[in-house]
């Protein structure tokens, strides 16, 4: 079967994967449009490793559908694997073989012709910044030095699609710059699915983002869809000083739904930290700025706070497990 160019990088619709009645995965759907680096997020135990795996065809769902770039997994497994560079997590690699050979090894594994082979190493070792140890023995390199190569081994045969299961894991943060950065550069030339732990690698390197959460999507969407999705609101820190009371009257002025959220103590210079929140997404820095000075009250600290994907993730997985134990309430009779 030829590849349909414009088929997602990937497509699945209903995956389930049951081990001896335990549901790891459960009725996910989702795609991946090609070229876009993707953050796939979850607690430990959560599916994420498993649906990776099926991914690649390593493992077979119980049921459902996934296809690479057109071509489904279940009855086309060789034609996929061509078409996808798979690094999991704690990446095993022949500690007995140098760099270069290793590549070499897996170049010819992966059908890459033996005339573009070495051109290719070369190409992907100036990628991954492994020249200078190209002819190093691998189990005598450092765990950054060894990700790189796992990350090269992924992307030698040139696939559409990369999956990468914890690349920063045990890296220190140089080194997470360095792979950081690597994956960014791969971004319209490949897709790129990528699970971590490391919230904030993700949030900078990733177009969209998905969090599975008890075997399920909980969250999709972009980091900044996801804040107004999850989170539902914005946020605003005033440190102002003066006659404090007529504040809630002024935040109605300028918008029904903007509220005090939490007052801190006041300090030895007469100023209170106060904590705005509201459903709009438009910002009110401005006028909540005029509002206040208009009172004649001394503002020393106006901003807005951004939620982080932690906080995206956190909330997100919450909701999950509070939906999961409200089910038994609402089946059981009244």
């Amino acid at each position: 079967m030829p590849e349909t160019p414009d088929a997602p990088a990937i497509e699945v619709s209903h995956l389930v994967k049951a081990y001896a009645g335990v549901t790891a995965v459960n009725d996910i759907s989702f795609t991946v449009p090609r070229g876009q680096i993707i953050g796939f997020l979850g607690p430990n135990g959560a599916g994420k490793s498993t649906t990776m795996r099926i991914l690649t065809g390593y493992l077979p769902a119980t049921s459902g559908h996934v296809t690479i770039c057109g071509f489904p997994v279940a009855s086309d497994p060789d034609a996929v694997k061509r078409r996808v560079g798979y690094m999991p997590e704690n990446n095993p690699l022949p500690e007995e073989m140098r760099v270069s050979e290793y590549l070499y090894f897996r170049g010819r594994l992966k059908e890459v012709p033996r005339s573009k082979l070495g051109s290719r190493i070369d190409e992907v070792l100036e990628l991954c910044d492994l020249k200078r140890v190209r002819h190093k023995i691998i189990g005598k390199l450092s765990k950054g030095f060894r990700q790189r190569v796992g990350i090269a081994e992924a992307v030698l045969a040139e696939p559409p699609l990369i999956i990468m299961d914890e690349p920063t894991i045990g890296l220190d943060p140089h080194q997470i710059l360095i792979v950081r950065d690597l994956i960014s550069s791969l971004r319209g030339r490949m897709t790129v699915l990528i699970s971590s732990h490391i919230l904030p690698e993700i949030e900078m390197t990733c177009d969209r983002v998905l969090i599975i959460n008890q075997g399920r999507i909980v969250a999709q969407g972009t980091p900044s869809d996801l804040r107004r999705e999850v989170l539902g609101q914005s946020a605003y820190e005033v440190e102002a000083a003066g006659d404090l009371a007529s504040v809630p009257f002024l935040l109605g002025a300028i918008d029904p739904g903007l509220s005090v959220a939490g007052e801190g103590p006041t300090d030895a210079s007469g100023f209170r930290k106060i904590t705005l929140k509201t459903l709009n997404d438009e910002d009110a820095g401005e006028a909540i700025l005029r509002a206040f000075l208009s009172e004649g009250l001394r503002v020393r600290a106006l901003s807005r706070a951004h939620p982080s994907l932690e906080d995206v993730f956190l909330a997100a997985t919450r909701r999950s497990w509070d939906a999961v134990a409200e089910e038994p309430k609402r089946g059981a009779p009244r």
